[in-house]
């Protein structure tokens, strides 16, 4: 069936309701917007769906989330796991709530049981909640950062992390085998709630989560001794991370936490920022003002789903501001976390720090230091909750610390994907401890590369929206992948990766091995001195990007080289677009 049949199908199928039938006739004069939204079905991928909220088999709305849940549910009851039940949350975006209510009524009429948040909460406490309610899968309606028209939907298995293999094939097979929306099934929620299918949750969960964190406090003494001193400015975005971030911070101590107002409450057109990513310059405008009037040690923003931490630290001897990457901050809470447990505790023998492939060559020398195993795994956080997995069920190696370039991390093991709750919780706890030693959190990270190098690792990001887009960057990968480059930005290249062909070439002896990861559309470069650059589409948003790092003998060398390197970069991206 092409576009323009799928289109005329939806306005005169009495299935689809009279609001999306009118959405619909408001494009009918727009082939090129008919097109984007049927030309194809939003895809279901590994971490589930995220698309623009409107009308279309190319769109989120409620017969999308209806389809994916359908076949979620399909793959449950085949895999003999209904009587577990499913565990929903939600975040401030347009739609999520009911969006979380769709999905949790087609659970509902399938016979699973769907324990629904009351309110907005953060990610992590969804992958929490999965595993304290021993339900068999997980789902999240939040698109993370992106623009405000977006909205997603990501699935979780038991273990509380995004879906992995053999289960993330499975249910894309079930979902895609679903051609007939109106064989998906639904039904009243007050039906739902009689049958005992749908019960809501909160302040049990709240707690018990909130309990978790907790246990991961080292020093306590440091609180106890700075927590009133320490000024600290926070905002959530428009997010769900206001009440949970502040809960904790209160309860332990922190007594001067500045909230950015205009930031504070949940708020799906996200007013103040043009899209919500704490990676973003423009998200800390609100917040660094609100700093220097407080004279805070520390600004930290969560994206609306609150699993990702920005972080500005003040350096006291220049009275400026300086913004930690997701690299830095990550390395900055792994060296904390590790070396302050090594000195009370102690690390366990069989101890590993892991890391995605596209993260900082400075976890690597981390590790090394403390003498801890090193694993590198894709680009996702539901690799590193795999490899937790992994470790519970060999009874072989213990997590330590995990963390990704892209402002995640996770402190413990109560979840299995990014916290920026209790990141937000550690990096107030560091910074504590260090003002009882004098030192800034900036003094830290300058210690850092004084003993391991000054690292700096970098990005630049391509969108290239649409069908056209798409098309263009396969072929951008083709291009890189039928002639790898022997020489980047004045590097050599000591190896070419190929994880989608599963190949590590060793450029000077034409050797290949296997990279022993999951296949995966990402070509990866190691060059001399420590240096790297990596191309892979990204998986939430339809740009391509270039991810580098280089190793510097200072920050003002390091600047300059990663300049130089990122200039080439685009270089090479100018003559392929």
């Amino acid at each position: 069936m092409d576009y323009k049949a799928r289109y005329e199908e939806w306005l005169s199928n009495p299935y689809f309701d009279a609001d999306t039938k009118a959405e619909l006739t408001n494009i009918k004069d727009d082939d090129n917007e008919i097109k984007e939204r049927f030309y194809t079905d939003l895809e279901f991928g590994t971490a589930g769906l995220r698309g623009i909220i409107a009308a279309g088999t190319n769109r989120l709305n409620i017969y999308t989330v209806r389809k994916a849940t359908q076949g979620l549910a399909n793959y449950i009851i085949r895999n003999g796991s209904a009587d577990k039940g499913v565990a929903i949350a939600y975040d401030s975006r347009h739609m999520s709530p009911e969006f979380a209510d769709e999905a949790a009524l087609c659970l509902a009429a399938n016979g699973i049981k769907a324990y629904v948040f009351e309110s907005l909460r953060p990610t992590p406490e969804l992958s929490y909640a999965v595993r304290e309610l021993k339900c068999i899968a997980g789902i999240n309606i939040t698109a993370s950062h992106n623009p405000p028209e977006y909205n997603g939907y990501k699935v979780y298995w038991e273990d509380g992390a995004q879906i992995t293999p053999p289960h993330d094939k499975g249910i894309m097979d079930e979902v895609k085998a679903i051609e007939d929306y109106t064989t998906t099934k639904t039904m009243t929620l007050d039906a739902a709630k009689a049958a005992g299918l749908y019960e809501v949750i909160g302040a049990a969960i709240d707690d018990s989560y909130i309990a978790e964190l907790k246990k991961q406090v080292i020093h306590a003494d440091a609180i106890a001794a700075e927590g009133k001193n320490l000024k600290i400015v926070y905002s959530p975005l428009h997010g769900t991370g206001n009440i949970p971030a502040r809960r904790i911070l209160k309860e332990l101590g922190f007594e001067n936490v500045y909230v950015v107002k205009e930031q504070e409450l949940p708020d799906g057109d996200f007013p103040t920022v043009s899209y919500p990513n704490p990676e973003s310059d423009e998200a800390f405008v609100l917040g660094l003002k609100l700093a220097k009037e407080v004279d805070a040690d520390i600004v930290l923003a969560t994206d609306p789903d609150a699993d990702r931490l920005g972080v500005f630290v003040k350096d006291t001897a220049s009275g400026e501001y300086k913004v930690l990457t997701g690299n830095m901050s990550g390395c900055l809470l792994a060296n904390y976390e590790i070396s302050q447990r090594k000195a009370t505790t102690g690390l366990p023998d069989d101890g590993y720090l892991i890391k995605t492939i596209v993260t900082s060559n400075m976890a690597d020398a981390i590790a090394k230091a403390y003498d801890v195993g090193l694993i590198e795994v894709l680009t996702g956080f539901k690799y590193i909750g795999q490899q937790i997995l992994g470790f519970e069920n060999t009874g072989k190696g213990q997590y330590v610390f995990g963390f990704e370039e892209s402002y995640g991390c996770l402190i413990g093991t109560h979840a299995r994907d990014k916290d920026a709750i209790v990141a937000t919780m550690a990096l107030c706890e560091a910074a504590a401890y260090y003002k009882t030693q004098g030192k800034t959190l900036w003094d830290a990270m300058i210690d850092m590369y004084e003993q391991y190098g000054y690292y700096k690792d970098d990005i630049q990001a391509v969108s290239l929206k649409g069908i056209e887009g798409l098309a263009k960057i396969q072929e951008i990968l083709e291009t890189f992948r039928k002639n790898p480059p022997t020489e980047i930005g004045g590097y050599k290249v000591t190896q070419a990766r190929d994880y989608k062909a599963n190949t590590i070439k060793d450029m000077a002896t034409g050797a290949v091995t296997e990279t022993g990861l999951p296949e995966s559309n990402v070509l990866y470069y190691d060059l001399t001195d420590d240096a790297w650059l990596c191309v892979r589409p990204s998986g939430t948003e339809p740009k391509i990007k270039f991810y580098y790092g280089i190793k510097g003998t200072s920050l003002a060398d390091a600047d300059a080289k990663s300049t130089a390197l990122g200039k080439e970069v685009l270089s090479m991206i100018d003559k392929m677009l």
